[in-house]
């Protein structure tokens, strides 16, 4: 057996173990914290701590890039909230406290947020392709920890197979072994962060990373959706909502990538007093 084949089946079957040891809710006191709440959050802060590296590879001081981090982090939550409230009143009304503490960052909480994210940035002057760089691979960094949470949390199964890699999702008695997805959207994104962060240090036209990273992960993440069970029904709709979402992302990597290539987006380089560089967009 291929030497990748035996390393990916004892990590998933360690994986699995983990998943199976660890509980949906830890207690604290009082508390029931979500496995998955717990990887959310330490996803965060490790991508906003990655993101101080990335902020020096594309010239951007530290403490802004972490301020709009700090901020998508505010607008995503807020955005979300608002959401759960506009869909049902009446159980906002009814159940204040329950309603706000669901997890549900939604497509369009997401796409909220991206606006909310845009106006800032043109508001504090930063520029969003160089932003959109450094925040690329602390958005893959991010992902591996969410499909972690995922896995460990078991809420998301994938399609039945024969591989000798597949689990068993806790709790389920029909299906048999099934995809890890998770395991895999987590190996992908891992790789993803180490490429982008190589391409950061050679990139020679602002939004290279964001394009190449919304490129590929779009690519991935709708080769991966097919070996999930899906979770909506659609009746005869061509794609699920995640799939279009992922050509959605292709196609905006493309465009990113083109517009990158322009003439008009070329960063020239001056220099100043001392031999220092700086870099100023022409346009």
């Amino acid at each position: 057996m291929a030497l990748w084949r035996v390393s990916l089946m004892v990590m998933v079957w360690f994986l699995h173990l983990a998943a199976l040891a660890v509980p949906g809710y830890l207690r604290l006191g009082r508390w029931h914290l979500p496995v998955y709440a717990i990887f959310a959050a330490a996803g965060l802060v490790a991508a906003l701590l990655l993101g101080e590296r990335t902020a020096k590879l594309v010239g951007i001081a530290e403490d802004k890039l972490w301020d709009a981090g700090m901020f998508a982090v505010v607008a995503a939550f807020v955005a979300s909230r608002i959401l759960l409230v506009v869909v049902d009143v009446k159980a906002f009304v009814a159940y204040p406290v329950l309603v706000l503490a669901l997890p549900s960052l939604t497509y369009g909480g997401m796409a909220i947020t991206a606006g909310l994210v845009w106006i800032y940035l043109r508001w504090k002057k930063l520029p969003v392709l160089d932003v959109m760089d450094a925040w690329a691979p602390c958005a893959a960094l991010l992902a591996a920890v969410l499909s972690l949470g995922h896995f460990i949390e078991g809420t998301e199964a994938g399609m039945p197979t024969r591989l000798p890699w597949g689990v068993v999702t806790p709790g389920d008695t029909v299906l048999g072994r099934v995809h890890p997805v998770e395991v895999y959207e987590m190996v992908a994104a891992v790789v993803m962060c180490w490429v982008l962060l190589g391409v950061l240090g050679f990139r020679r036209r602002a939004g290279e990373a964001a394009g190449l990273a919304l490129l590929v992960g779009g690519v991935l993440s709708f080769g991966l959706d097919m070996l999930r069970q899906p979770l909506d029904t659609f009746g005869g709709a061509l794609l699920d909502s995640s799939q279009w979402v992922a050509l959605g992302a292709i196609v905006v990597g493309v465009g990113i990538l083109a517009y990158a290539e322009s003439p008009s987006s070329l960063y020239a380089v001056e220099l100043r007093g001392g031999g220092e560089r700086s870099v100023k967009e022409l346009v």
